[in-house]
């Protein structure tokens, strides 16, 4: 089976922050550039992010979780480590039995015996 490889071409145009957004260059900044008022162009000078849609988006081509614009960072769901991914994995093995809670039902009807005992 082949491996997931990120898009090249995406991974020339992006820059990965630290929190996990994806930082781009301005449309509309390289040329031609005397016809562009002066505050517009002090504006294109800054590199922009990417929004929370495009970055679900490019999750898909960059095998990679993504952070958009105005996402927080819980979003970003972070991997279990190793241990913990152990820990997970011995609790499934054959034999082992999750205690047992009692929920809203279980103790309704234990009210409800106690009730009609009484």
């Amino acid at each position: 089976m082949g491996k997931n490889k990120p898009h090249k071409g995406l991974l020339k145009r992006f820059r990965f922050t630290k929190t996990g957004k994806l930082k781009h260059k301005s449309a509309n900044s390289k040329h031609l550039k005397s016809g562009k008022a002066s505050d517009r162009l002090r504006r294109l000078r800054k590199d922009r992010y990417v929004s929370n849609a495009e970055a679900k988006a490019l999750e898909g081509l960059l095998f990679r979780r993504v952070r958009g614009r105005t996402m927080p960072r819980a979003a970003l769901r972070k991997s279990d480590s190793p241990s913990q991914r152990k820990a997970e994995q011995t609790g499934r093995q054959v034999g082992f039995k999750a205690p047992k809670v009692k929920g809203v039902r279980a103790t309704r009807s234990a009210a409800a015996k106690t009730v009609a005992k009484s």
